[in-house]
Parts: C-alpha cells; structure tokens; sequence
C-alpha cells in the first residue's frame, strides 16, 4: 500500500479521512492527464488527427468501467459526476400524474432535491423508505438486509414507478442489498425502476452485481477510485435504454450529426450515449484509467475491501472507548466509513477545524449532524491512532 500512498502529494502533510468527499489524486493520474492534454495539442484540438485519439479513450475507459459494473458498453454513458449521472436518465423517465417516487431517507441532497423538483413538475407523489435506522455492523449484515426488505414491503405502493436507494449510505456506511431489492421490484406491479447513487462503492466494495440489477447505477471517479473530478460514469439497464427520452441534448446524444434536419422521429443513439450531451473533458479519462489501474496493482477489490476493513475497525473499536462519543453503528464497519456524533462543548465545525489544525481532516455530516471518518488502503495505523487520540484529548476539555 506504501506505493500507492507515497504517489499521492496530499498525504505527505497530512491525515487525510475524506474519501468520501474526495479521494486524492495520485501523481502518475496527474501526469497521464497532462500527457493526454499534451498529446491533444500536438495533434491539434480540432483536426482530423485528433479524433482517432479521442475516440480510443472513450473506447477503453467506457470499456474499462463496463467491466468493472459487469455490464456491455453499451450501457454504460459517461458523466461529469454522480448527480448528472443519476439525473439525466430519471428525468426522462416515462412516468405519469399521480404515480409514486419511493426515495431512502439517507440519500445524498443533490439527488433528493432533483427528485423532489421531478415530482413537482410531473404531479408525483414522493414515499420515503426508512433505512437510517439499519445499523447493524459487519457481523449482522444480514439484519440489515431483513430489515430492509421488510421496509420496503412496507413502503411500496401499487403506483410506485421509481425506487431510490444508494449501494452503500454516505451517512451510515451501510451496504444496502442492491441485489434483492432489485428482485423484489422485479416482482412488483408495476416493476419500478431502481435509480442506484453508487458514489461511496465505486472504488470501494464489489459492485458488479449491483451495477448489472440496478436500472441506473451512477458513480464518480472522484471519490474512493482516487481519479480526477469533473468525470463520471453510469450503467443503464436495457429497459431504460428502450423507454427513457434524453432530457438534456447536446450532438454526443444523435446518432448522425449530419441528419438532424431530416424527419426523423427518433434521432439519437439506441444505447446510454443518448444520455450523453456535449463537450468533455477527455484528458480526465486518462486520470481516471490510470487511478483504477493503481488500484488493481494493491490487490482486487476484495483484497482491498478487507485492509479497509481492518483499519476501520481499528477506528470503530479507539472510537467506541472514548467516553463522549456515540458511534452510529452498533458494530465493527462493513466498509471504510465511521460515523459519530460527541458530547463536547465544541461544534462539529470546531471540533473539525480543530483537527484540521493537527493535521487531521474529516468532516461534518448536517443531516443528521455527525460527524465521518473515511478510512482506505492509504490509511495507515498511526493516523487512526492519532485521530483517536486528539479527538479523546478534544473532547475531554469540557
């Protein structure tokens, strides 16, 4: 793990717990983004030239991530990041008055308020299906998959046509079966779709599974996969390919540029590019290939999942001794996210800009207010002992 760290320029001065809200970028995705940038400029932006390099990076980073979700490429269309990801395709949804949109009560704002503002303009009612309150650890998984499909008996309704839900939850660390909950729409009336927020297991956790039974599956490269912001990506069921409009449309949406004034009832691609819009930025995918390679060097995703997994629990286990903070999982973590609240006379946003003069860097969860921890392959013992130890010296200034 020692090569991965040592590439990365943001961890030479610091402890770093906030992949969750960026993971740092290492420097040989620096540099493959400035080679792509440079390769760009001496071919000429704009010129016949350049267009067979463009293409091969779209190629092999839409390949690479449709291997990585277990799905076709033809599924998968790339992104500026997880919100426009999961965004896009709902809004051209064929949903109508009076039917249900059922959304988890830990999903991330950005997706909330979209879906909210969806409902607004197409007469929709919104359900919110309890899921905060799983928060079982690695060793009872499995109740929080019973309690979870219980819920969600509960919730669904006759005209329930979308289901939200996030593969893993960005307040809890909570894996939700995706799997399941897939089978169990599938038996569903009306067969809902399941819009998948993936942006705390791409890079983190296995995801082909959920990424090939999610309807949509939208993740960043930003996060725990350590790429560049700015780049995304999202799996999109065949069902959604067929049904859904595009809702914003730009020239990568058409099939043929050329045509567009011709009387053609349907002019844009038969595959996830319909959900494409415009201009991108290409150097990204070369970050973003060259992060996810860096990663495959320290072990498969199982590997890598079970260092996480040992440091998190060295984390959850400091933390649970230190009186005055309450963690929000009764158990040991399932994933690289460790979340608490303290009883202190410091804010969290003290508390964190306190650590942050240490060195130490999480961040403030605002609903609820908590306070989280992101641990990776990068994280090593004495960070954690050191984060345990300046939060128990924190909080016992009462």
């Amino acid at each position: 793990m020692d090569n991965l760290r040592f590439s990365m320029p943001a961890l030479a001065n610091k402890s770093y717990f906030n992949y969750g809200g960026q993971g740092p970028l290492p420097e040989p995705s620096l540099n493959a983004i400035i080679s792509s940038w440079e390769k760009i400029q001496e071919l000429g932006p704009f010129t016949n030239q350049v267009w067979p390099y463009v293409t091969k990076e779209v190629e092999l980073t839409r390949n690479k991530l449709a291997n990585l979700c277990g799905v076709n490429k033809h599924q998968i269309a790339l992104t500026e990041n997880v919100t426009s990801g999961c965004i896009l395709p709902i809004w051209g949804l064929p949903l109508s008055a009076g039917e249900r949109i059922l959304i988890s009560d830990c999903e991330h704002p950005g997706v909330v308020s979209a879906c909210k503002e969806l409902a607004r303009r197409k007469n929709l009612e919104i359900d919110i299906l309890p899921v905060q309150t799983l928060r079982h650890g690695i060793d009872n998984q499995d109740k929080n998959t019973t309690e979870l499909l219980r819920a969600l008996d509960v919730a669904l309704k006759e005209e329930t046509r979308l289901v939200v839900l996030s593969h893993l939850l960005w307040n809890t660390g909570v894996i939700m079966p995706i799997v399941e909950v897939a089978e169990k729409l599938s038996s569903h009336a009306c067969r809902p779709f399941l819009l998948v927020d993936a942006a705390q297991s791409f890079g983190q956790i296995p995801i082909q599974d959920a990424a090939s039974k999610a309807d949509i599956y939208a993740f960043t490269s930003h996060k725990w996969a350590c790429g560049p912001e700015g780049l995304g990506g999202v799996a999109i069921s065949q069902r959604v390919i067929e049904n859904a409009h595009p809702t914003l449309v730009g020239w990568k949406s058409l099939k043929n540029e050329g045509s567009i004034y011709d009387h053609e009832a349907n002019p844009f691609h038969a595959d996830a590019r319909r959900f494409e819009i415009a201009t991108s930025c290409v150097p990204l995918l070369a970050g973003l290939r060259c992060s996810l390679e860096l990663l495959e060097k320290e072990g498969d995703v199982m590997e890598r999942l079970k260092r996480i997994n040992q440091m998190s629990a060295r984390l959850w286990e400091k933390l649970r001794a230190i009186d005055g903070i309450d963690l929000v999982l009764a158990g040991r973590p399932s994933t690289g996210l460790v979340s608490f609240s303290t009883a202190t006379k410091y804010s969290s946003y003290e508390l964190v800009k306190k650590l942050g003069d240490k060195g130490l860097w999480i961040r403030v969860l605002e609903d609820p207010e908590w306070l989280r921890a992101c641990i990776h392959i990068t994280t090593t013992a004495e960070e954690i002992d050191n984060l345990a130890e300046s939060l128990k010296t924190l909080i016992n200034r009462i």
